[in-house]
């Protein structure tokens, strides 16, 4: 029998560290997240984290995010006001209240966002997320393949200004939503995906928080143990090692609601380029592709095994590159369709991470 488990400011630092691994390099600034995670639970008390398999059938579960271009976070920091006003209006728009939280993804910013508005709201949080990473856009979730629609989707900003969207499809709810975004400063908070108990068991990825606190957990461990964190990071996700090397060389721009752009690493066996969009999506060495999303690419800096954010990414920093498998869901044609490269405009089919030790380490 699945037993509840709680998130206390001792958990935050731990939760936060192991999403911002699983966050593929986006999701936003996890020391943002944590700050406001851990005011909200200093200043309302803990968290109950419940696995979706213990919530009723009836219960209505909203995702809470922040939506825009982490890299704004830096200066537009958000605050508990603007995080629990979206919750608010589309609970009020829906006519019935809300009994859980969820994470539309684990990653940064957008695993810990959740926890403050569950600790605000007095609700209980799903041990669960709608990727089991993060990716860009609103409509690349799992419940989106299950038919489970974004709308109605209640936004806020820091200026008081909210509003609830209604859409015919969860791509037009990304459109005009991310065009809102823009608008308001390049991020806002939103809630959506209104989802029964039912419904949360079948489309989200289960115990994906719990696995957040082990990673961050399993990082701190390694160090006091003398340990390689980063050996160890990959052994929790069952990945591995892609590449070991210096950062040479990064271009990054923010536009039309995102963080874009490219960076070089070079080592020993070669120089290996990520592409991202607020995540890394491709990772090539020396112009042979390695893996693909929908697989999970991870950046750490190489003693400490600390993740580093795509807007983290400077000149002269020493990292490792990690591989390791994306939940089986995202490798169906309908998925690859909504967060294959072909969608990214990259012109090449997906390359899967399948575990063998081929190319650099």
């Amino acid at each position: 029998m699945t037993v509840s488990w709680t998130i206390d400011e001792s958990t935050i630092t731990d939760l936060a560290r192991g999403a911002a691994v699983l966050g593929t390099g986006g999701g936003g600034d996890p020391y943002i997240g944590a700050l406001l995670a851990t005011q909200a639970l200093r200043e309302h008390g803990p968290v109950t984290v419940v696995s979706p398999d213990e919530v009723p059938d009836d219960a209505l579960a909203l995702t809470v995010a922040m939506m825009g271009a982490p890299t704004v976070m830096v200066e537009k920091l958000p605050n508990l006001d603007e995080v629990i006003a979206p919750v608010t209006a589309l609970a009020a728009s829906l006519g019935r209240p809300v009994t859980h939280i969820a994470c539309a993804e684990v990653g940064g910013v957008n695993s810990t966002i959740p926890v403050a508005a569950a600790a605000a709201l007095g609700l209980p949080l799903l041990d669960a997320d709608g990727m089991g990473r993060a990716f860009p856009e609103l409509q690349m979730v799992l419940p989106t393949l299950y038919g489970i629609t974004a709308s109605p989707l209640a936004f806020a900003d820091e200026k008081g200004n909210t509003g609830v969207l209604r859409t015919i499809d969860n791509t037009w709810t990304e459109r005009i939503a991310r065009v809102a975004a823009v608008e308001m400063g390049c991020s806002i908070m939103i809630a959506g995906f209104p989802m029964t108990g039912a419904q949360a068991r079948e489309a989200l990825v289960p115990h994906t928080l719990s696995a957040s606190v082990r990673i961050g957990q399993g990082i701190l461990a390694a160090r006091r143990e003398n340990e390689d964190p980063v050996t160890r990071v990959a052994e929790l996700l069952g990945g591995r090692e892609l590449f070991s090397g210096k950062v040479v060389d990064v271009e990054r721009a923010t536009t039309t609601g995102f963080a874009r752009g490219r960076a070089r690493i070079d080592g020993a066996d070669g120089s290996l380029t990520l592409l991202f969009q607020n995540e890394h999506l491709l990772a090539e060495l020396d112009g042979r592709v390695l893996v693909t999303t929908p697989d999970l690419i991870m950046v750490l800096e190489h003693e400490s095994g600390e993740p580093i954010t795509t807007e983290g990414l400077r000149y002269g920093q020493r990292v490792r590159v990690l591989a390791a498998p994306s939940d089986e869901r995202w490798h169906s044609p309908e998925a690859l369709a909504m967060v294959g490269p072909g969608y990214f405009g990259y012109d090449t089919a997906s390359h899967r991470f399948d575990g063998r030790e081929e190319g650099a380490r």
